[in-house]
């Protein structure tokens, strides 16, 4: 009766192992979900979009910017660039972590040894309790291996892969945000250039107008109070001189460390060799949105959780595996209960043993993995879309503010070229007496602000004709 017992049982076990190896078809349908991949309206997200497919960010970001002094100095931050060299470090790590997934697929073979000693007694003599002792040697390689019926093993290799993809992506996001930062810090520097050239330049104005007040003051036709408000704003112009100063070097420290050198001066050009681009040709909102790195990032981000949830689900069905831990398991290799001539042919063995494994009761841990892995699933969703309603803000909001710094370029000329004439102008009227010493300080004041504010609207254009190229996805190699 017992046999007959053991018997079905095996019969059923062997029915269930079959069955279970036959339907991979079948049983992928119950865990085949809907692809990861994420759309957006191709015309969306850019306020007065047009249809241009044309975009700044396809221009080679050696060309985009036209001063050669610049490119070198951007090809030398992205060689030697501390953060960068991490990004690069990330995607090594995350290539060895998908290798490794990879190789899941593959059967495990390990070189086992095992000695097993046994003392067994004689039932009928009592004095011969544990008195017969018996040694079994074993030396093979094991060979373990799980079936991936469920996808479980594939979901978890594209897991890993995205998980790699993603890491790429984060280390074009350090390399655009690279690029940006330097040219934009190499602007920031020709910009206080070009104020301290202004400055002193005004300085000298000052210092010649002193001396004509200090003669008319002599003549007789203008007053010491006169001389020195003169000298007044003089001083206080020469003094935003060591200001301007300690701004430029603290600008070269600030790129030297983008660029990995140890703080120094930097070569440049100068602010009157720059052009930008004003096209401002931002292409397909959708397809200028998804080449921008932290875009795909987050979608490969949203790619990983997505299959991480598949795996997880995969893991309340049952388990094929070649080969278990422990004597009984998957074995080639050589047994005998001695060692003496231990590799005989006669002493070979080879065994091999598959088991299904079937989840029932494990404390709620498989259901709670698959809760949490959705829920992270749904967070890179929300992160991703996120992502892409920040990233079509910053580039409307770059375009408008962009096309609004140009508009003030022919005002901006419009202005200096009347403060000019109004100096000019005043100075000739206070050597005839028919002005007050006043007004010539004023317009000489606002001359000198007008021609800083053209600096910095010089500035804000250059800035934003990078911050553009790079919210548009540009600089990638």
């Amino acid at each position: 009766m017992l046999k007959k017992d053991i018997m079905r049982a095996v019969k059923k076990i062997s029915y269930l192992l079959v069955l279970a190896i036959t339907l991979p078809a079948v049983s992928s349908c119950w865990v085949q979900r809907r692809s990861g991949s994420l759309e957006v309206e191709p015309h969306a997200y850019f306020r007065d979009a047009d249809q241009d497919p044309a975009s700044i960010a396809d221009i080679p970001w050696r060309i985009y910017f036209n001063d050669p002094i610049l490119v070198e100095l951007i090809e030398e931050g992205l060689e030697n660039n501390r953060n960068l060299e991490i990004a690069v470090s990330r995607i090594r790590q995350a290539e060895a972590t998908l290798a490794a997934a990879r190789a899941a697929y593959f059967p495990q073979v390990s070189l086992t040894g095992m000695v097993s000693h046994t003392q067994l007694s004689n039932g009928t003599r009592g004095k011969s309790v544990l008195g017969y002792p018996s040694n079994q040697y074993t030396l093979g390689a094991a060979v373990t291996w799980e079936a991936d019926i469920w996808g479980k093993l594939s979901m978890q290799k594209r897991a890993q892969y995205a998980a790699f993809l993603s890491s790429g992506e984060y280390a074009n996001l350090i390399a655009t945000s690279l690029i940006s930062n330097i040219a934009t810090t190499y602007y920031s520097l020709l910009a206080l250039d070009s104020q301290l050239a202004v400055t002193r330049q005004t300085v000298g104005i000052l210092e010649e107008t002193s001396h004509t007040m200090q003669a008319l003051m002599e003549a007789g036709i203008q007053t010491g109070a006169a001389v020195q408000q003169t000298n007044a704003l003089l001083y206080g112009t020469m003094v935003t001189i060591p200001d301007l100063m300690a701004n430029i070097q603290e600008t070269e420290n600030s790129l030297s460390i983008l660029l990995g050198r140890i703080p120094g001066p930097i070569h440049r050009s100068t602010l009157d060799e720059q052009t930008a681009d004003t096209t401002m040709r931002h292409g397909i909102p959708a397809l200028s949105l998804s080449r921008r790195p932290d875009v795909a990032q987050a979608e490969w981000s949203f790619r990983e959780a997505w299959e991480l949830t598949g795996a997880a689900k995969a893991a309340f069905y049952p388990s094929i595996t070649l080969g278990s831990s422990g004597s009984s398991g998957s074995l080639v290799g050589y047994t005998a209960t001695t060692l003496s001539g231990f590799f005989k042919p006669e002493n070979l063995i080879a065994s091999i043993v598959g088991g299904l494994t079937q989840p029932i009761f494990a404390g709620r841990q498989l259901r709670s993995n698959y809760q949490s892995a959705k829920e992270s699933e749904l967070q890179a969703l929300l992160t991703f879309e996120q992502t892409v309603l920040e990233a079509a803000e910053e580039v409307c909001t770059i375009l408008f503010s962009y096309r609004m710094s140009l508009d003030k370029n022919p005002i901006r000329s419009k202005q200096i070229e009347s403060l000019e004439t109004a100096v000019y102008f005043t100075e000739e009227l206070l050597k005839a007496g028919e002005v007050n010493y006043t007004e010539v300080l004023t317009a000489k004041q606002d001359l000198l602000s007008a021609q800083l504010d053209r600096i910095s609207d010089r500035l804000e254009q250059l800035q934003y004709s990078v911050t553009l190229y790079r919210a548009l996805g540009g600089g990638l190699e």
